[in-house]
């Protein structure tokens, strides 16, 4: 997009069909070169009282739903979900909603910068051509193994062009992480299925279909997986001819829980043994021969530990015995503890006893996303730490960060922040300026999502091998450009062998090139003679998508093995366990959009602000009102947040939302609310996923009330201010 051409000229490069309906929607291959103005110097295809809309994909999560995007006069102003695509199939969630409050906000970062010294915030603009200089002198003076590459959890073009990057120079392949991966304990998900299923896949849950769900900790409403296709599943469900039932087992009520039809609260860490008594039990209503998996469970034990009575927990083995196309779910918050491994196989062993492995309303693998030798999972939080100690050791000279915010992302026990102190050039392609840009040598910041090419794996969330496409829906506001170009041109100014091996001129080109084995695959949603038409459907339809449900059956069964879980394990000394959660609003980079900080949570209606959810006799116990501001201690560190008397929480169990607690990240973030990974520790499950809800804690009266905003009348939830006189 660096030079202006003419719509006449655009239509002789383009030189097809499909490429002039592109010219309206700005895809094609020579699109890249049409500027898209504002209003104030219009191109030849817009017009006055006309709007002109974009499909693209959403970068706010690494769920990559669809979207269309309406502009007007060069302007982008509104995204709604793109109906064509297998993820969202039309909807989108609230941060879809607000990724427009990126592209607009105003603390973008608007030009290459250096800063003399880290956290300074004293910067110094750079040209372009000065800063690709800085990438190449890092590629081509630095020893291959010394250069590192962490990237976001997103399975995208850029994470292709950094492989291909690393493989020329010899460097380790680029490491992905994201906070919401951790929340997931995607890891642990992964080779729980791997154990029982006999393959290394995100497993797929039929909601849809399902005639009785149980969800141990699964936040498919809010921020699991994919969170808008499982809403679509769970409206599917519950509008079934016979309605789905839905029971959600979890410490605290979450959103998810507030929609069952029956919320169990467990002891936290307890998911799998009680996954197992139900299975024994289940069976023995049934009548049916005991599986092995089920024989050495103890029903009173389990009822003892996990505090579900005996009757309840035959309640539901008579629930799930007479159900049509029972469906058992393992979540995140139910694989995060020690057990979290042996939790995650109990959950599955249900849906083997269920038998409805393959069956509509049951459990599949995920399909096999395009490229997939180019595909791997994002890395577990062991595995950050051992990143962090290579950090340390000085064995990284050379950091390069983009799509994550790791002094954000990562718990402080971690030692990220310390360790890039050993690092001598740390190099942020941040888009805003978050706590690890701030913390960089330079920033050369990254077009914001909607002013970006690209192209996505799809992991979760579609029955289809699925590419989500991606395009620029208006000019870059400010002089940011894309890393994919950044590095390409540093590679050319390197030259020899290095340019030889990515010889592309842009990132459309490399984008081409890797979707040219998809020309040949004539059962996709649509067909194409060569790559400039095939392109030019990719970009006018939001991607590329196989024709055929995808999903395959698992062969594997184990329940002839015994199965046991562990009691949970807990750290600390303090009374009380901690369950951070995800905000269902925020999430992990929401917190700089004020339209997200405005948006009230689902379950406390909070807003602008962090809370920690109290048990309300718990509270009047501890002399504990609302909005007083207590301290939480951990053995990791403390916070101090203002209280919500939650009565939907476990007695012995307080949580905090993941979200707020910037440090940094312009001005709608910084220096509001408290984060939660501040007081977590390290313990790691089998999976190396980290025990995130296996922290004690105390709390820790400090005299001090701060109010908070939320959008509920205390007096008719809590009957405050009743009888008084005004």
């Amino acid at each position: 997009m660096s030079k202006k051409i003419s719509r006449r000229d655009f239509l002789k490069l383009a030189g097809m069909g499909a490429a002039t309906g592109a010219a309206l929607t700005g895809c094609g291959p020579a699109s890249r070169y049409v500027v898209r103005e504002p209003y104030t110097q219009m191109p030849e295809y817009t017009f006055n009282g006309q709007s002109t809309y974009f499909a693209t994909t959403c970068r706010e999560c690494p769920a990559g739903c669809g979207l269309v995007v309406r502009t007007y006069q060069g302007r982008a102003l509104k995204t709604e979900g793109n109906p064509a695509h297998p993820v969202n199939q039309g909807k989108t969630c609230a941060r879809g909603q607000a990724t427009l409050h990126g592209l607009y906000n105003p603390d973008r970062v608007t030009d290459p910068v250096s800063q003399s010294t880290r956290g300074s915030r004293d910067f110094s603009d750079m040209d372009w051509d000065a800063a690709v200089q800085v990438v190449a002198d890092a590629l081509s003076n630095t020893e291959p193994a010394a250069i590192a590459f962490l990237l976001g959890p997103a399975p995208d073009h850029l994470f292709d062009l950094v492989s291909d990057l690393t493989g020329a120079i010899g460097a380790p392949a680029p490491v992905r992480y994201g906070a919401l991966s951790m929340f997931e304990a995607r890891a642990t998900l992964i080779q729980a299925t791997e154990s029982m299923l006999g393959e290394s896949r995100l497993p797929v849950f039929d909601l849809a279909n399902a005639g009785v769900t149980f969800s141990f900790g699964a936040n498919f409403l809010e921020t699991w997986l994919s969170p808008v296709a499982y809403t679509r599943g769970y409206s599917r469900m519950r509008k079934q001819e016979k309605r789905g039932y839905l029971v959600q087992f979890e410490p605290r009520m979450s959103q998810t829980a507030a929609k069952a039809d029956e919320w169990i609260p467990l002891k936290s860490g307890t998911e799998g043994m009680v996954a197992l008594a139900i299975g024994r039990l289940s069976a023995e209503v049934r009548g049916a021969a005991l599986p092995r998996a089920f024989v050495d469970v103890d029903v009173a034990g389990v009822a003892e530990e996990s505090g579900v009575p005996v009757e309840t927990l035959l309640h539901l083995a008579e629930l799930l015995a007479g159900a049509e196309r029972p469906l058992a779910i393992p979540g995140g918050a139910a694989l995060s503890h020690i057990n979290g491994m042996a939790t995650g196989e109990a959950v599955l062993a249900l849906n083997a006893m269920a038998g409805n492995f393959g069956q509509p309303g049951g459990v599949f693998l995920s399909p096999v996303p395009p490229n997939v030798d180019e595909y791997h999972h994002p890395a577990s939080l062991q595995e950050m730490g051992a990143f962090v100690e290579q950090m340390k050791a000085g064995d990284i000279q050379v950091l390069l960060v983009h799509g994550v915010n790791p002094l954000f992302e990562l718990p402080n026990a971690l030692g990220f922040e310390d360790a890039m102190k050993s690092v001598p050039l740390v190099i942020s392609f941040a888009t805003f300026p978050d706590e690890t840009a701030l913390q960089s040598d330079y920033i050369f910041p990254d077009h914001h999502g909607l002013e970006s090419w690209g192209y996505q794996r799809i992991a979760a969330g579609t029955d289809r091998s699925t590419l989500s496409g991606a395009q620029p829906v208006v000019v870059p506001f400010y002089n940011t450009r894309a890393t994919a170009d950044v590095l390409l041109a540093a590679f050319a100014e390197v030259g020899g062998e290095l340019a030889a091996a990515l010889p592309f001129a842009d990132e459309v080109a490399f984008m081409q090139d890797k979707l040219l084995p998809l020309v040949e695959n004539k059962d996709a949603n649509f067909n194409a003679a060569e790559i400039n038409t095939f392109f030019a459907y990719f970009q006018q339809l939001g991607g590329w998508w196989g024709n055929q449900i995808a999903f395959t059956a698992p062969a594997q069964n184990t329940l002839n093995n015994a199965m046991t879980v562990a009691a949970p394990e807990f750290e600390g000394e303090g009374e009380f366990v901690l369950l951070p959660f995800v905000s269902p609003v925020l999430a992990e980079s929401g917190a700089n959009k004020p339209w997200l900080q405005e948006v009230p949570d689902p379950t406390t209606t909070v807003m602008w602000n962090s809370w920690v959810e109290i048990n309300p006799d718990v509270g009047h116990e501890l002399g504990i009102e609302n909005d007083d501001v207590v301290r939480i201690v951990s053995e990791a560190g403390a916070v101090e947040v203002s209280v919500y008397l939650y009565p939907a929480i476990r007695p012995d169990t307080i949580a905090i939302p993941f979200g707020q607690g910037h440090t940094a990240y312009g001005r709608y973030a910084e220096g509001r609310g408290v984060n939660p990974l501040d007081l977590l520790g390290l313990k790691f499950n089998e999976a190396g996923d980290l025990a995130y809800a296996s922290m004690r804690v105390r709390i820790e009266k400090t005299g001090r009330k701060r109010e908070l905003a939320r959008l509920e009348s205390k007096i008719g939830v809590y009957g405050e201010g009743l009888g008084e006189e005004h």
